[in-house]
């Protein structure tokens, strides 16, 4: 951290006092609000740490010596320990000036630095192992390691964040209330669903041949009767398949028959849903729900 002089506060303008004018005494010290302020009040009070302004805080021991590094573009490999030694344990004393409360690792550090030094000024034996007992490896090692975090944690810090750039839109839409219209059976559907019946009743018919005596009139009256029981039932249920096509056959003529005369109703509840057959005048069948 450093300390700095109120200098461009907010609200108070500094005048530069005329040199060589002769109207030195006119000039005002400063403007406060916009109004010229020629004498000192002679009640002002300032307090002895009213002028004291933290320009910089260091989140550790690296980050200040990361910061005396580059204020004086030094090299990191070829870092100075006598000179950022003596920046760093100035920097510890006016922490001590400020009365700040000092956490241990700057200690730490302020005692590395000075046994960094120390073993530096110490005569070398071996002039060739002079890089591989370099007492500044270690540091410039964690040096090097703390700017790369440093930098990765800038980078992200300037990525666009959720509700800071960027901000979700949301869109509720309104209930639909209006019920879909039902669909209306059309003929092709009907001779669909009748392919499907005749292919059932061909895969599950006998080769067996038999005169049996089959009564469209006779068909009518077992379909009306069960509409009569159960109010209203499925197409495909009507046929049974052991009959062969002949009976299916006769079963949707009379089907045809009672829709002619409008006594029954061909109906479907969906699109694609299954056709039922129901009395005139009787209720639609609920739709069956989808899986």
């Amino acid at each position: 951290m450093s300390v700095g002089s109120p200098a461009g506060e907010p609200g108070v303008e500094h005048a530069t006092p005329a040199a060589s004018t002769g109207d030195a005494d006119t000039v005002p010290i400063a403007r406060v609000r916009g109004e010229p302020v020629i004498e000192l009040p002679l009640d002002l009070y300032i307090p002895p740490d009213a002028l004291e302004i933290f320009l910089d805080a260091f989140e550790g021991p690296l980050d200040l010596l990361l910061y005396l590094i580059k204020r004086q573009n030094l090299d990191i490999l070829e870092l100075p320990i006598a000179e950022i030694t003596a920046q760093y344990m100035r920097y510890i004393g006016l922490m001590e000036t400020l009365r700040l409360e000092l956490a241990a690792e700057y200690l730490v550090m302020a005692a590395m630095l000075a046994e960094i030094k120390s073993r530096m000024l110490l005569p070398r034996v071996d002039a060739d192992q002079e890089d591989e007992d370099d007492p500044r490896a270690e540091l410039i090692r964690r040096l090097q390691e703390y700017e790369r975090i440093k930098v990765g944690a800038e980078s992200l810090e300037e990525l666009p964040r959720m509700e800071r750039e960027l901000h979700q839109l949301r869109v509720v839409p309104p209930p639909l209330e209006r019920p879909p219209p039902l669909p209306n059976v059309t003929l092709t559907e009907l001779l669909l669903a009748l392919r499907d019946v005749a292919e059932r009743a061909r895969l599950t018919g006998h080769h067996e041949i038999t005169r049996e005596a089959l009564s469209v009139r006779e068909r009518m009256s077992h379909v009306l009767s069960v509409l009569r029981l159960g109010g209203f039932c499925e197409f495909s249920a009507c046929f049974d398949p052991e009959e062969g096509r002949g009976g299916v056959v006769v079963t949707f003529l009379a089907i045809l028959e009672l829709c002619k005369e409008s006594t029954i109703d061909i109906v479907q509840a969906e699109p694609f849903g299954p056709i039922y057959l129901t009395a005139r005048g009787e209720p639609l069948p609920a739709p069956e729900p989808s899986s």
